[in-house]
């Protein structure tokens, strides 16, 4: 962006600050120079016009300007920029009246002018309160459409706030001070409302080819008019080629059954999820008796972290610490059979005192020690928990707790959407997909 002249250099040279206003956009802040007097005219160089489309931007140049306080801007200027701005749309709506009404006239259509009524447009000037002229039959929707009653702008603000975790009320309070309104929560929620077909989208898209995949069941309370509710959302998180992971998709379910699970992984399928050599899970039944079914020929790697837990909670507290450093030997041993022997030792070493705690590793250690049937270190520590999809869902947990009460499956649905893409979007693996009416 070009460089600004200071408010005294701009009051020396002549110049003034204009808004520009079109029917597209709202609140351009332009600085155009005036004619230069015959005193300065030698010292002033070639006109030039700037025009500021972001609000970082428009901030910069005020800063600038050497302006007394950010109050000054807010109030005397801003509030004359809001005139303008009224007054500039209020004529171009006036216009499109008159240029109706000749029209009607020449062909003959009776119509006549049927008074005004107000709206409200939410810019980064504040709110700008509009007289919109009528007729019998016609209303300048060229210049205000009649239900888009805030710029784009406004809505990606309103957005931003929720999915960074704020609830409906403390939006429109966050924002308040930057517009000089007040943004209801009823306005949010309408807003919000607009990731619906995103989400849709995010549940069709077709997928691709993943080196690992990890499956979770995570349970999140959902607080409705008529108490709390408990439901598992079945997530699927995939370890890409380049390391990097992306959640594939989730599900809100009934339950962890085994129904539920295989409708899920048979829909990830049909959708061209393929190509992993490796599926990381908990120990749910459900889950684990629909896998050889759906698919027959990935092995199993079984959580370390479910595994750990069930095994300590066998074992009294004072024995923990010793307990489970024997079971961190096995996991993070440098190949497959030092992790045998390290196990071996385990349990015999707690076999007499606690014999339900070994039973429980001895269960299932063939399928805990998959991950050494892979070389990279890095990889076999990536699939030996799914800890990475218990991690994300700390962060819903996060973003749900202050909104109180979710309203349906859908306000569920846009929060889990929004947290997992924004941690997709943070890692780079962004899902390309296209929203479509059929979306």
């Amino acid at each position: 962006m070009a460089e600004y002249p200071s408010l005294g250099k701009l009051k020396d040279k002549g110049a003034s600050v204009s808004y520009l206003v079109s029917e597209k956009r709202i609140g351009y802040l332009s600085l155009r120079k005036e004619p230069p007097s015959s005193q300065d005219k030698e010292e002033v160089p070639v006109e030039r016009q700037a025009v500021i489309k972001t609000l970082p931007e428009a901030l910069k140049v005020i800063k600038d300007m050497n302006l007394a306080s950010r109050d000054d801007w807010a109030g005397e200027y801003q509030e004359a920029a809001r005139r303008t701005v009224a007054k500039v749309l209020k004529d171009q709506m006036e216009e499109r009246v008159a240029g109706h009404l000749s029209w009607a006239y020449q062909k003959g259509i009776p119509d006549r002018r049927n008074g005004t009524y107000l709206r409200h447009i939410l810019t980064e000037l504040g709110d700008i309160v509009l007289s919109i002229p009528r007729t019998r039959s016609f209303s300048p929707k060229g210049v205000i459409a009649a239900y888009a009653r805030r710029i784009k702008e406004i809505d990606h603000l309103i957005l931003a706030c929720f999915l960074l975790g704020l609830s409906t009320r403390k939006v429109g309070i966050a924002l308040s001070t930057l517009l000089g309104e007040r943004i209801s929560p009823q306005t949010v929620s309408r807003t919000v409302r607009t990731l619906d077909h995103a989400v849709t989208a995010f549940h069709r898209r077709r997928l691709g080819s993943f080196k690992a995949l990890i499956l979770d069941g995570i349970v999140i309370t959902r607080k409705t008019g008529a108490g709390t509710i408990r439901r598992p959302v079945l997530v699927a998180l995939g370890i890409r080629h380049d390391g990097k992971k992306e959640v594939i998709d989730f599900r809100l379910a009934q339950s962890e059954s085994g129904p539920e699970w295989r409708a899920f992984l048979t829909d990830l399928m049909n959708r061209g999820l393929a190509g992993f050599e490796v599926i990381c899970a908990d120990g749910g039944q459900g889950l684990i008796s629909v896998l050889p079914e759906v698919y027959p020929t990935i092995p199993l790697q079984r959580c370390w972290a479910h595994k750990m837990r069930n095994i300590l909670d066998k074992v009294p507290r004072k024995k923990q610490t010793g307990v489970k450093r024997g079971l961190r030997k096995i996991y993070a041993a440098e190949n497959l059979t030092d992790a045998q022997k390290a196990a071996h030792r385990w349990m015999r070493s707690w076999k007499e005192k606690f014999p339900k705690a070994v039973k429980c590793l001895q269960d299932d250690l063939e399928d805990l020690l998959t991950c050494f049937q892979f070389p990279d270190p890095h990889f076999r520590k990536a699939i030996r928990t799914t800890n990475a999809i218990e991690r994300r869902f700390r962060e819903v947990r996060r973003r749900t707790r202050p909104m109180g009460v979710l309203s349906n499956r859908t306000s569920v649905e846009r929060i889990l959407y929004a947290v997992f893409m924004y941690e997709n979007i943070n890692l780079g693996v962004y899902p390309v997909f296209v929203l479509t009416q059929k979306s």
